[in-house]
């Protein structure tokens, strides 16, 4: 059965996070179960319990001892959802953008017997969307399905769902409205003693992993995996999780996190699904009457949502309508101040340009005296051309070597220099044209 995100509003996310969900971690040697409840406002992990030696045991005597805990929290009526052991299960991501929903398990469908090894062998799988238009598929034997299905059905378990373990912490991260788009590692620790690996990027939406290897050198494997800078540092994985207001000592959640994000999948399967591989004829679904108080609440809720929403947009049509009115009467006004505010600039330019105009008639006076002073007879000049930042010169003196330097002695002139020399006609002089640059401001 297809597994979809729901499109939810994050304004609205947290007001629909109403459940309870029973997580069963299938170990090696122990079931390691977590009850959780789910609301706005706070998660509570009701209880936890550890079921030894179970594969040794009757189905019945560890089926009682279940029972007898998920009636102390008060979620007798409750089906489980099971975590399979990761030797187990075959995941895959699949990439297909552009995918219709209706049309993701048909897709799926058509390759899935080139997403395993098992040849011939029947199997069954389910899937979940991940961000960037890919699928998380797991893919189980039957024979192992069927086989986990009589233990608990011989141990009196409801079961809803059997997911696994990338498909569950994905699911339980989504309760704190995490979309995906920052690139984390986050590292926890089994009850075998492995490191659990999770981590998400957009070069791989999801990567699920265990470990037997010193943390650091599992984060550098999933960093590499997920194409992420290999200064990333990594986070716990209980830190990614949503924190949960109470948590009883015994549920270490840095030791095993698993059964608690598998908890909290079963929980809020509509906000945060993940992938079911148990077939749809063998799911056992909790009681429908226990959801009425919160089907009767979140009707309330979307009633008062809804109410704000058109209320909203009313005040905001008012609020427009008066700001139109308010900007039509002083529209005039503010366009006549324009004018003048035209008027002022321009009349300002026309002040500033007379004032350099003034300004440059002094300076240039300024260096006219003082050329006049410095080429002193028999120094004379028949052409003197006068500009803002320069001056050019043509005459003739007995001697125009030092020239140069009595103009760059002036504090009006600087980089003086000749532009020609020749001998005077009558042969008792020099004619030349000197250029000079007038220092600025003066």
């Amino acid at each position: 059965m297809p597994v979809q995100m729901p499109e939810v509003s994050k304004d609205l996310w947290k007001w629909l996070a109403f459940g309870s969900g029973v997580g069963i971690e299938i170990g090696a040697e122990a079931l390691e179960i977590v009850a959780a409840r789910v609301r706005p406002s706070r998660i509570d992990v009701l209880g936890r319990l550890t079921i030894p030696s179970w594969p040794t045991r009757p189905a019945a005597e560890w089926g009682a001892e279940y029972s007898r805990f998920i009636k102390s929290v008060g979620l007798g009526h409750l089906s489980a959802t099971v975590l399979l052991p990761r030797r187990e299960v075959i995941v895959r991501q699949i990439p297909l953008p552009g995918v219709a929903a209706k049309d993701i398990e048909g897709a799926i469908r058509f390759q899935i017997d080139s997403l395993h090894p098992y040849g011939e062998e029947d199997v069954v799988w389910g899937y979940s969307r991940v961000a960037y238009g890919s699928v998380l598929v797991g893919i189980v034997r039957r024979g192992v399905i069927e086989r986990y299905r009589t233990l608990f059905s011989e141990a009196g378990i409801l079961v809803s769902s059997f997911t696994f373990s990338a498909a569950a912490v994905h699911a339980a991260i989504r309760l704190n409205g995490h979309d995906g788009a920052q690139g984390f590692v986050a590292l926890g620790r089994t009850a075998t003693g492995g490191v659990e690996v999770y981590g998400e990027s957009q070069a791989r939406p999801v990567f699920s992993a265990e470990f037997q290897v010193p943390p650091e050198r599992a984060a550098v494997l999933a960093l590499a995996e997920l194409r992420l800078p290999p200064d990333t540092v990594p986070v716990k994985l209980e830190e990614v999780l949503p924190k949960p207001s109470h948590n009883p000592i015994e549920n270490d959640l840095s030791r095993n996190a698993l059964p608690y994000a598998t908890a909290l999948a079963g929980a809020c399967p509509f906000l945060a699904p993940s992938a079911n591989v148990l077939p749809p004829e063998h799911r056992q679904s909790s009681s429908r009457a226990i959801l009425i108080p919160t089907l009767i609440l979140l009707t309330v809720l979307l009633g008062v949502a809804g109410s704000m929403w058109f209320w909203s947009n009313y005040a905001d049509r008012q609020y427009l309508a008066r700001l139109n009115a308010e900007i039509a009467r002083i529209e005039p006004i503010a366009a006549r101040a324009g004018t003048v505010d035209r008027q002022i600039g321009k009349t300002r330019a026309q002040t500033e340009l007379l004032d350099r105009f003034r300004t440059q008639t002094r300076h240039d006076l300024d260096a006219l005296q003082d050329l006049t002073m410095r080429l002193e007879p028999p120094v004379w000049t028949n052409a003197i051309d006068l500009n803002p930042d320069s001056v050019r010169i043509t005459g003739e003196a007995p001697a125009t070597a030092t020239l140069i330097r009595i103009l760059d002695a002036s504090p009006l002139f600087e980089n003086t220099g000749f532009d020609w020399t020749n001998k005077a006609p009558n042969a008792e002089g020099e004619m030349f044209q000197i250029h000079t640059t007038r220092e600025k401001g003066k």
